[in-house]
C-alpha cells in the first residue's frame, strides 16, 4: 500500500508491537508507560555517547573498506533506524527491562531470554553451519552489551537505540560484511568501540558517583 519498502518495514514493527505496548501499559503504575520503556530519559546523552564509542569503527572502516555506493533509503530504513529502535525497544525496554526494573529476577535471569531470541532473530544470514554459530555469538552477546548500556545509563533506552543505530550504520556506509559476523579487521573496530563503551560507561558512574546498576547482589536474583 504504501510502495516503499522501509516505511512498510516501519509499520509492521509497529504493529507487530502492540501486544507489547498494551502489556507496558497494564503493568505502569506509578511509572508512566514511557517511564517502564526508557523513552523518557534524555534522547541527547543517548546519542552522544553512542557517536563518541562508535568513532573507531567510523574511522577504521574508511581506511579498510570502499564506501557503499549502492546504500540506499529502504536501506538505511530497514537495516539502520527501524533495526536499531524496535529491536532495542523491544528486546531492552520491555524483556529486559520490565523484569530486571519490576521483579526480582537479577540481571542474568533478565537478559537472558531477550538475548537468546536476540541471537536467533539472525540466523536467517547465512546458511553455513560455521557463520551460523559466529553470527548467533556475536549477536549474542550483542543483546547483553545493549541490555547493560541501557541498565547502567539509568535505564535509558536512547543509549543502546543510538549506539545500535550507529554500528549498524557504520556496517552500510562501508559494505563490511553481508552477515554480522564480518572478518578480522571489522572485528578488531567492533572491538575497540565495544571496549570504549565499557571504560566511558565506568568512567561516567564514577564521576556522577553511581553505583552499578549491575552488581553480584543482582546477577541472578536481587538480594536485599
Amino acid at each position: 500500500m504504501t510502495n516503499q519498502r522501509g516505511i512498510s518495514h516501519i509499520i509492521t514493527y509497529t504493529i507487530s508491537g502492540i501486544p507489547l505496548y498494551v502489556g507496558t501499559f497494564l503493568l505502569s503504575r506509578k511509572a508512566t508507560f514511557f517511564n517502564n520503556l526508557g523513552l523518557d530519559k534524555s534522547v541527547g546523552k543517548g546519542f552522544l555517547l553512542a557517536l563518541i564509542c562508535t568513532l573507531p569503527m567510523y574511522i577504521g572502516f574508511s581506511f579498510v573498506f570502499d564506501f557503499n555506493p549502492d546504500i540506499s533509503l529502504d536501506t538505511i530504513l530497514i537495516s539502520v533506524v527501524s533495526a536499531a529502535f524496535f529491536e532495542e525497544l523491544f528486546f531492552r525496554g520491555f524483556l529486559l527491562g520490565l523484569p530486571f526494573r519490576k521483579t526480582k529476577l537479577g540481571f542474568i535471569t533478565s537478559v537472558f531470554f531477550g538475548a537468546l531470541y536476540f541471537g536467533l532473530s539472525h540466523l536467517y544470514q547465512s546458511n553455513e553451519l560455521g557463520e551460523l554459530l559466529g553470527i548467533f555469538l556475536v549477536t549474542f552477546l550483542g543483546g547483553i552489551l545493549f541490555a547493560w548500556v541501557y541498565a547502567e545509563w539509568e535505564f535509558n533506552i536512547w543509549a543502546p537505540i543510538f549506539l545500535h543505530m550507529l554500528m549498524n550504520l557504520s556496517w552500510e556506509l562501508f559494505a563490511v560484511s553481508d552477515n554480522a559476523l564480518g572478518g578480522t579487521y571489522s572485528n578488531v573496530f567492533r572491538i575497540m568501540t565495544i571496549g570504549l563503551v565499557m571504560v566511558l560507561t565506568v568512567l561516567y558512574k564514577k564521576r556522577k558517583g553511581l553505583k552499578r546498576t549491575v552488581n553480584k547482589k543482582n546477577l541472578f536474583m536481587k538480594r536485599s
